[in-house]
């Protein structure tokens, strides 16, 4: 007799569950939903992102962005000048992520006491 491949609302369910974990995990990291933020709005370097993202660290934001960028996040672009510079942005998998991020936003904003 043949098995069944269909998923169940159950194996859906703990499927999504582990999806959102791993997501979470991920993002969940201090600063990274920062970082994709102020990203969302146009490619920086790093002196500019410092300065956006009050409070992090230089050496905390050199993590961030070298964890999204192995996540194919955030691209480095590296022009040679003279002078150097090095800018950061969104990849087309980290743009995909921006309208979760907002509404993840909207709904602490709406349900979330301030503070």
């Amino acid at each position: 007799m043949a098995r069944s491949t269909q998923i169940t609302p159950a194996a859906e369910c703990v499927a999504a569950s582990a999806s959102l974990a791993k997501a979470f995990e991920f993002l969940g990291k201090r600063w990274s939903g920062v970082v994709l933020g102020t990203l969302s709005e146009r490619p920086a370097g790093f002196r500019e992102l410092s300065r956006a993202i009050g409070g992090i660290s230089d050496s905390m934001l050199s993590d961030r962005l070298a964890d999204l960028g192995r996540a194919g996040l955030i691209e480095r672009t590296v022009d040679p000048g003279p002078p150097v510079s090095v800018s950061y942005a969104l990849t087309d998998r980290g743009r995909a992520l921006v309208p979760a991020l907002e509404q993840i936003a909207l709904w602490a904003r709406e349900h979330l006491p301030a503070g």
